[in-house]
């Protein structure tokens, strides 16, 4: 009795070139599978998916376009038979039986059009929203022609890259953040999962604008770094889809430690302006957010600067000494109030540094009344001040008690 045995080490296994449909097809007919009628009905629906692939791509009209509509047919056959059934001919031939050949080939192009709108980049901002439309028609035209194993390639990159988007967009979701308003700002995916795992570490609830992400990264500097890595752990209510993404984002941070917590590194120096740091985190970017932030800092250090007071006396010393290049104080005694106009009168008096001053340093709302304030002392008291027949300061101190806060 002979048996048959299996090809030795180093024997060339054949390459069957044929298209999956085809294999599948001849397995059904072989095995029981697809019979007469089956076939009758495959041979009549392929013509007509032939015509109208064909008229969407092109012309039905022209031969080329149809010679091109049936490989395309076949391929989109293919490519869904031999992704439903994982190459398994038995299970490729069981779906020819149970389903019309048309509604395999529409399953194949739907397949493709829906790896066609998924993301290639994890940056927002290089993704295009919504699903397949008309622009899609030639990126549908070439992966009609696409080998399978193309397909597979490309389909386990896009998976790759969605799944980091769809982890930060879940993070998002957690710090308050909607899909619409992630697409808006157009940050990177992963710089979104890093930042919110930096708001965990630090008991935030939203996703930081500038501001806030400042603060934060300040409360990390005031922990040690053992802390802080102890602080960046994975969410409790993580989707175990989402498992693998986070923890590679976490060991990102846990790598950018170092660096994120050395306090001498100004925080907007590191974030916004070092090459290896830009893009790398995520904050909101509002510019009202920042300006009021601003504006809060700007008025705290000038409410400490003159004491909380704002009346015109305060403000009239302050600017004074400041256009006489003296420190700026808001209550001069007599003593030094002739030392200041002593000073004038030697050194200058340069009421462009009040001007100035004001600009750079007023609260905003406040700087066109400041400024108006000024500007009339100055045109009224001006030749007083500096007044070379007013050699014992007699009229400047008279003005001065009278305008400004001499004690």
């Amino acid at each position: 009795m002979t048996t048959t045995s299996a090809p030795a080490a180093g024997t060339v296994s054949l390459f069957d070139s044929r298209p999956f449909f085809e294999k599948a097809l001849l397995y059904g007919v072989q095995y029981g599978l697809l019979d007469q009628a089956k076939l009758t009905e495959i041979a009549a629906d392929a013509p007509k998916g032939m015509v109208q692939i064909a008229r969407y791509f092109g012309s039905e009209f022209l031969r080329p376009e149809l010679e091109r509509a049936r490989d395309r047919i076949i391929n989109l056959v293919s490519l869904h038979l031999q992704t439903a059934s994982a190459g398994d001919l038995h299970a490729a031939a069981t779906l020819l039986r149970d389903h019309s050949f048309l509604s395999r080939s529409k399953a194949g192009s739907d397949m493709l059009k829906a790896l066609i709108v998924m993301p290639q980049n994890t940056h927002f901002g290089m993704n295009e929203r919504g699903g397949f439309s008309d622009r899609h028609i030639p990126q549908l035209a070439r992966w009609s022609l696409a080998s399978f194993a193309e397909v597979q390639v490309e389909l386990a990159a896009r998976l790759r890259v969605a799944r980091v988007v769809d982890a930060a967009l879940w993070a998002a979701d957690q710090l308050g953040l909607s899909a619409d308003e992630l697409q808006d700002f157009e940050p990177d995916a992963e710089a979104v999962i890093r930042t919110a795992l930096l708001a965990r570490a630090t008991r935030r609830k939203e996703m930081p604008d500038w501001p806030s992400f400042e603060k934060m990264v300040a409360a990390l500097r005031r922990k040690d770094s053992a802390a802080v890595a102890m602080a960046l752990v994975l969410p409790k209510n993580l989707p175990p889809e989402c498992t693998e993404v986070v923890e590679s984002a976490r060991q990102s941070v846990l790598a950018d430690l170092p660096k994120l917590l050395d306090a001498r590194l100004g925080v907007r120096k590191l974030f916004d302006q070092t090459p290896a740091f830009m893009g790398r985190y995520f904050w909101i970017e509002d510019a009202l957010s920042e300006v009021g932030q601003h504006d809060r800092q700007r008025s705290g250090a000038w409410d400490k600067l003159t004491q909380g007071l704002g009346d015109d006396g305060t403000l009239l010393t302050l600017f004074v000494c400041v256009a006489a290049g003296s420190a700026p104080k808001t209550l001069l005694t007599d003593k030094s109030a002739a030392a200041l106009i002593r000073k004038m009168r030697k050194t200058g008096f340069q009421p462009a540094l009040a001007t100035e001053f004001i600009r750079n340093h007023a609260p905003e709302q406040h700087q066109v009344d400041y400024a108006r304030l000024w500007q009339d002392f100055v045109a009224e008291a001006q030749a007083t001040l500096l007044s070379s027949y007013d050699s014992k300061f007699s009229d400047a101190l008279s003005l001065m008690r009278r305008e400004c806060n001499v004690a």
